[in-house]
């Protein structure tokens, strides 16, 4: 594998600094990787090109040229509109979300260059609350969508969800509508929408917005579906096909436009804003 080029500004979190030095397994074929090795080669295994799990931080630097130049809406905040509690107050999962990840929920959006194109970015944070899709979420993606729109840039959206968020009940659902009615007027004026899947992207996300990209890209062996497959094999009771509900078994089935491994997003998302823009 093509060892990667680290982009001009490398941002990455604390909690990966501070693991520099230690040693991790692959969840793909076994390996035991060190751990900066593999952060030079953007989280991806040299030796069978498993895709580990990223923050939204990272993949910011992956793409931009410099990081955001400008992020936005980073003072929105959950709240508890139905006051849920499960095993715990939402409140709590929350405080300690922020505390894990940071304060701007699920996604962080912004402006930024890509090869020196502006481009009106979101990424998601599996490491939120499962990257799920609540109101901030929602409304985060709907106000980027509109200053794309305004503005006339190209978007680009990257998807690492587990689906609507459960303790906001159907003030997350609404968000699927929100985002989608952002979306088209993003289209009706003409401007580009890339989605790019990653390993997960599930639930009311992939029912929505993630699924509406004028060109839709996955890294490869990503879990892309509504429900799970173990969900639907226990409700239709048959067996799978094999490799369902993956991104290759999307691509073979035209759900997909492109896999693309994690080390050339950049230079692909480069050549299709050189086209469509």
């Amino acid at each position: 594998m093509t060892w990667f080029k680290k982009p001009k500004q490398k941002l990455v979190s604390q909690k990966r600094e501070l693991a520099a030095d230690v040693w991790v397994k692959c969840d793909g074929c076994g390996e035991i990787l060190y751990e900066r090795r593999l952060s030079e080669n953007a989280h991806v295994c040299p030796e069978c090109g498993h895709h580990f799990r990223i923050p939204a931080d990272e993949y910011i630097a992956l793409l931009l040229d410099d990081g955001f130049l400008e992020e936005f809406d980073t003072n929105l905040r959950s709240t508890d509109p139905l006051g849920f509690v499960d095993s715990k107050p939402y409140t709590e999962r929350v405080k300690a979300a922020i505390e894990k990840v940071g304060p701007t929920d699920a996604i962080r959006t912004g402006r930024g260059r890509l090869d020196d194109r502006d481009v009106y970015l979101g990424a998601m944070d599996f490491g939120f609350i499962g990257g799920s899709m609540g109101s901030v979420v929602g409304e985060k993606i709907r106000r980027l969508a509109d200053r794309a729109t305004e503005e006339g840039g190209p978007l680009i959206l990257i998807s690492a969800s587990g689906g609507a968020r459960m303790q906001e009940g159907i003030f997350s659902l609404m968000q699927m509508a929100k985002t989608a009615a952002a979306l088209e007027r993003l289209a009706e004026d003409g401007n580009p929408y890339i989605s790019v899947l990653t390993h997960p992207t599930t639930g009311g996300v992939t029912a929505s917005y993630a699924m509406l990209g004028d060109v839709i890209l996955s890294e490869p062996e990503a879990l892309i579906g509504f429900a799970g497959p173990r969900v639907i094999k226990e409700t239709i009771r048959q067996d799978l096909p094999d490799g369902f509900q993956r991104a290759e078994f999307l691509l073979a089935h035209g759900m997909v436009d492109r896999i693309v491994p994690r080390v050339e997003m950049r230079p692909v998302l480069s050549t299709l804003l050189h086209h469509m823009c």
